[in-house]
């Protein structure tokens, strides 16, 4: 019975891939009700493992963040800021137009991954300089400031995932407490996340086998969410923003050192229901975010 379940569920995966999905899994809770930017890390862990079925690794990811996306919202439902969300969200889906729309003309996108590595970076810079010098600074509300976030937010995802970085700036830069920097992480990128969803089961990223994987890790991603809203409850604003400054810095410098496997070209054959495919896969995954 035990073998049956294992080969209905991960047929053909090796032990190290086993315990790498669920770590993902478990990282993936964490981030989502937690450390929003850490999701990069689980995008990596998966991209080694499954270095051969990058396209497996990519849908796989998605499905665990939707998960994680439902778990998370489902806490913190109502400590979201709804302005900020319905401000951002016309343009990032403008964004994430935009972004599929650049990769089928773009032959070299790894050059505009680093480019938005250095972008962040510079955000970042400017963000920890604003954070020790002009704290007291009103940021922008004009409409177009908002606008210029939800663009770069959608374009980045789909890019280079890269809109926990950019999302993570933005709110800090508002200044909201931990729970409703969360909360509003939380409902933004389960928006983006969901609209996602679709798409990655058109291109065949998606498939009954990815979603067979991802069902026994559904425990390991609620204990990692737990374990996420335990360290919102416990850590003092001040140490939770810190730790979000340094994920987003760690995020961009990934990002200038774009591996082959992380990258996302596009996938030419559908994956069969047993077996992950073999070709790269095209962009436009959000760790997550958030």
């Amino acid at each position: 019975m035990f073998s049956g379940f294992m080969e209905f569920c991960f047929p053909d995966m090796t032990a190290f891939q086993l315990a790498i999905l669920a770590v993902s899994a478990l990282l993936v809770g964490v981030n989502k009700s937690g450390i929003p930017g850490l999701g990069m890390l689980p995008v990596i862990l998966l991209a080694v493992a499954f270095d051969l079925n990058p396209g497996f690794a990519t849908g796989v990811m998605l499905l665990m963040i939707c998960a994680g996306d439902i778990f998370a919202v489902s806490y913190y439902r109502k400590n979201a800021d709804w302005k900020i969300v319905v401000r951002l969200l016309p343009y990032t889906m403008l964004g994430l137009a935009l972004g599929f729309v650049t990769l089928r003309y773009l032959n070299r996108p790894e050059h505009l991954r680093i480019l938005i590595g250095w972008i962040i970076l510079l955000l970042a810079a400017v963000h920890l300089v604003r954070v020790a010098f002009f704290k007291h600074a009103a940021v922008p509300s004009h409409w177009a400031f908002s606008a210029v976030v939800g663009l770069a937010a959608g374009f980045t995802t789909q890019v280079a995932n890269a809109a926990g970085p950019v999302m993570a700036l933005y709110l800090l830069s508002m200044k909201l407490p931990k729970d409703r920097y969360v909360g509003t992480c939380a409902w933004f990128f389960m928006i983006m996340n969901w609209t996602k969803l679709p798409i990655f089961c058109f291109e065949g990223r998606v498939t009954a086998a990815s979603l067979h994987a991802v069902l026994p890790m559904l425990p390991l991603i609620l204990i990692g969410a737990a374990l996420g809203v335990l360290f919102v409850k416990r850590a003092p604003q001040r140490f939770f923003e810190v730790i979000i400054e340094i994920i987003v810095i760690v995020s961009a410098v990934k990002l200038l050192w774009p591996s082959s496997s992380v990258n996302m070209p596009e996938p030419e054959s559908v994956p069969t229901e047993k077996t992950a495919p073999a070709e790269l896969p095209p962009p436009g995954l959000e760790p997550a975010a958030g």
